[in-house]
């Protein structure tokens, strides 16, 4: 099957996860094309296929004869999108030879613009696939399961020589819990690649270390005819933490390695009041300076207004994984080597965000991520080409080559 057929195939199925649910999947509607993808691989003949009671797809591409003790590859991408925007009742626009201009979405009557997206002008002359302007396009990441699945038949279909390689397509990679449960004692691979990324000739390994902050304030309500060195504003005091934050320090004036805080929602009145970040930077030390300015907020706060009036919760999201893919580099070779395959320049930047693969990282599984050819993510401007996508996977089938030429494990 051609990997645009798959790709159209897997967006029609509504799999937004659940910002507000704790639970694994946090939808179950993730599990609708969960069940899919292991009838797949089972109709591909991979054995080792399961679906797990937490919407986990694992399957096994077992080594050609003779291969056995080559490394173990993985390959993961993650089933849910974003709940940033609706992913129900996808219609993609198929745009074949683009243009390079602006493109109406019918469904809304917004224009996908190039001065927004000034990478448009590269897809000129290729098949172009956006969405209809009212919900996401699902590309962020099921272009990535359909240039695994169309690079798992088509190294079957051509004998390409490989090792084992694994296959793993998660939940709840969207709301920051895709590896929680991920089974590294089923799933044996020495390494992998997270198909997650964008440019489809990117490997990148860089991330930001990450953690969220919960600031919980509690006032004082009296009425305000009689408050007078009673009353404390919850909500004021809200605004007040809020400006002991460097205003240049946020998502809107920062780029590359350059870290922030994101106020990501704030509500409340006099009573009670919250405020929840989200704290980035690749710099793990500059990192933990920005953890301990919100801590001595919360002491001086409760210094000011009295203690227990403020309370800060500091939760850790994920890791920079450069500090563990420093130690595999060949990983990063590999996936260099069958990008230059293509034709493309391989480029690696720093990710302003984390992957599953940051994470499985620090679990002890080597995993930088890879473009799938996919621009705009999480929102109605998304878009991805069919031509990036067969790109990614003649990589994935090169990576596949490269790693049974390296030296057999001992």
């Amino acid at each position: 099957m051609h990997v645009e057929e798959r790709f159209l195939k897997y967006v029609s199925y509504w799999t937004t996860s659940d910002e507000n649910n704790t639970q694994i999947p946090s939808s179950d509607r993730q599990f609708n094309l969960a069940k899919l993808l292991a009838k797949e691989l089972k109709d591909l003949g991979l054995s080792k296929v399961t679906l797990t009671d937490h919407c986990y797809v694992y399957g096994l591409l077992p080594s050609t004869p003779g291969y056995e003790r080559k490394k173990a590859l993985g390959l993961i991408a993650h089933m849910d999108t974003a709940p940033d925007f609706s992913g129900k009742e996808v219609k993609p626009q198929i745009i074949e030879n683009y243009d390079g201009n602006d493109v109406l979405l019918r469904g809304t009557g917004a224009y996908l613009k190039v001065s927004d997206f000034p990478d448009l002008k590269k897809l000129k002359g290729k098949t172009l696939i956006t969405t209809d302007g009212t919900t996401l396009l699902g590309a962020d990441d099921k272009s990535g399961i359909a240039e695994i699945m169309t690079a798992v038949e088509e190294i079957i279909s051509s004998k390409i020589p490989h090792g084992d390689i694994w296959i793993g397509f998660t939940p709840d990679e969207e709301v920051g819990h895709g590896a929680d449960l991920f089974d590294l004692t089923y799933f044996k691979a020495d390494f992998a690649y997270t198909l997650d990324g964008d440019y489809e000739g990117e490997v990148a390994f860089e991330n930001f270390n990450a953690a969220e902050a919960i600031f919980q304030i509690k006032g004082v309500n009296v009425h305000p005819g009689e408050a007078k060195n009673i009353m404390v504003n919850a909500g004021m005091l809200a605004c007040e933490i809020q400006s002991m934050l460097p205003e240049a320090e946020t998502p809107a004036h920062t780029e590359g390695k350059e870290g922030f805080f994101h106020l990501t929602s704030i509500n409340g009145d006099v009573s009670h009041a919250k405020l929840h970040y989200i704290v980035r930077d690749h710099d793990k030390n500059i990192f933990e300076t920005r953890l301990n300015k919100l801590r001595m907020i919360e002491i001086e706060m409760n210094q000011k207004y009295g203690g227990g009036t403020v309370n800060l919760k500091v939760n850790s999201s994920y890791s920079n994984m450069l500090e563990v893919i420093e130690h595999s580099p060949f990983t990063v070779d590999i996936a260099k080597k069958a990008i230059a395959s293509t034709g493309l320049k391989p480029i690696s930047r720093p990710v302003r965000g984390g992957t599953d693969g940051a994470r499985l990282s620090f679990m002890g599984l080597p995993c930088p991520n890879l473009g799938t050819g996919g621009y705009g993510f999480h929102g109605p401007f998304e878009h991805i080409t069919v031509e990036g996508m067969e790109t990614s996977v003649r990589i994935i089938k090169e990576i596949a080559r490269l790693t049974a030429e390296l030296p057999e494990e001992k």
